[in-house]
């Protein structure tokens, strides 16, 4: 059978439509470490749960088509995706970053990967003449966000891609924020794609997982061997659920950008919000790159309030939102990112790029928009 092209059809049916052997519609958990050879020399293509395993390969196999792209891999956590990836990285090598980024990847580059000798600098990948200024001899990734984490800036993945490719530098871009739905770094131009699946691709904020996708053979092979050696692959029942929530991502996406987008004109218009940092609203930087590139504009929202005090009553009294790490989930979850996601961000890089203590993140979920509304209105009393 011919496969789907549509997203929101590989979102529901994955790659293979159903279990080849029973048919069952629900692709099946195979929990099992290992697997029975027929004879000396033979294999039914599995062996062993850490180099493959049934369930996982259907997950890799979906999320790799709806990246649009030859090859994908699950990995434990997202942490653990973007681990596989610097594994690529030899010592000496030069990673050059979105400065405006998650806060567990720069703890990873500049406390665990610095002792190998890998080294990171951070620039704002907006600025496309800077980023050139900025390349060194031995750079051999140019790793964004795009929009960042938290103040949601946009970068121009096909600028950066193709001046990537003219250096032999690999462009590796993280599509956590967006999904497949709203983004395909991969036809832009992107080497690699990571994703923290335990965010909109799982969707219910009750399992953890991360991918690696490209579509080159040898950086597949690379980190597919990465995969079986170091045993960071996704576990058998944490890949169905994954599958199964990446059978409501489209219409999770759609709903959530919708909520977020009115979210974002109300708050803008409140006396006590300073600053609101969303794509889709007209007043943003991005926005022209971004609908240029992408298909939606996400369902994040950075907002800084008037004062500490008021970052932290809203924090207090939000009802219906939780205040909660993470985001991407069915439920509504608001951040503090300078304590909570980029604590091990510097300060001094953190205040100059706005995160301070009157920022606050919003991860928009699907319940009913002024239910939202009315909450964020009353915490902000």
């Amino acid at each position: 059978m011919q496969g789907p092209n549509k997203q929101e059809t590989i979102c529901v049916h994955g790659a293979s439509f159903f279990e080849k052997h029973t048919g069952a519609v629900s692709f099946p958990i195979y929990q099992s470490a290992t697997f029975r050879h027929p004879a000396l020399g033979e294999s039914t293509g599995y062996d062993y749960s850490r180099q493959q395993n049934p369930t996982r390969e259907e997950l890799e196999k979906t999320i790799a088509n709806l990246e649009k792209a030859k090859f994908g891999f699950a990995f434990a956590t997202g942490m653990a995706a973007i681990t596989a990836v610097l594994s690529l990285l030899k010592p000496g090598e030069h990673i050059l970053a979105t400065d405006d980024l998650y806060g567990g990847t720069v703890r990873l580059f500049n406390s665990i990967y610095s002792n190998y000798g890998i080294t990171c600098s951070y620039v704002d990948t907006t600025d496309i003449e800077l980023v050139k200024k900025t390349l060194r001899e031995n750079t051999k990734f140019i790793y964004i966000e795009t929009p960042s984490n938290p103040m949601m800036k946009i970068t121009e993945i096909q600028a950066i891609s193709k001046m990537a490719i003219e250096r032999n530098i690999l462009t590796v871009v993280d599509n956590t924020f967006l999904s497949p739905i709203f983004l395909n770094p991969i036809e832009l131009g992107a080497d690699i794609v990571v994703h923290s699946g335990t965010k909109y691709l799982g969707g219910h904020n009750d399992t953890l997982a991360g991918f690696v996708v490209t579509n080159k053979e040898n950086l597949a092979e690379q980190v597919q061997f990465y995969q079986k050696a170091a045993g960071a692959g996704l576990a058998p029942f944490d890949s169905w659920l994954i599958l199964r929530g990446i059978k409501t991502l489209a219409i999770r996406m759609q709903r959530q950008e919708e909520n977020a987008l009115y979210l974002a004109e109300k708050l803008k218009a409140h006396p006590k919000v300073k600053k609101i940092f969303y794509p889709g609203l007209p007043t943003h930087p991005g926005k022209a790159i971004l609908e240029k590139e992408a298909k939606g504009y996400g369902a994040m929202i950075s907002f800084e309030v008037d004062s500490k005090e008021t970052a932290e009553n809203i924090l207090r009294k939000v009802k219906l939102i939780l205040f909660a790490e993470s985001l991407g989930g069915v439920e509504s979850l608001i951040t503090y990112p300078m304590v909570q996601t980029h604590a091990d961000v510097p300060l001094s890089q953190r205040e100059a790029l706005g995160i301070n203590e009157r920022l606050l993140r919003l991860s928009v979920g699907i319940e009913n928009k002024e239910d939202l509304l009315a909450d964020l209105f009353q915490a902000l009393e």
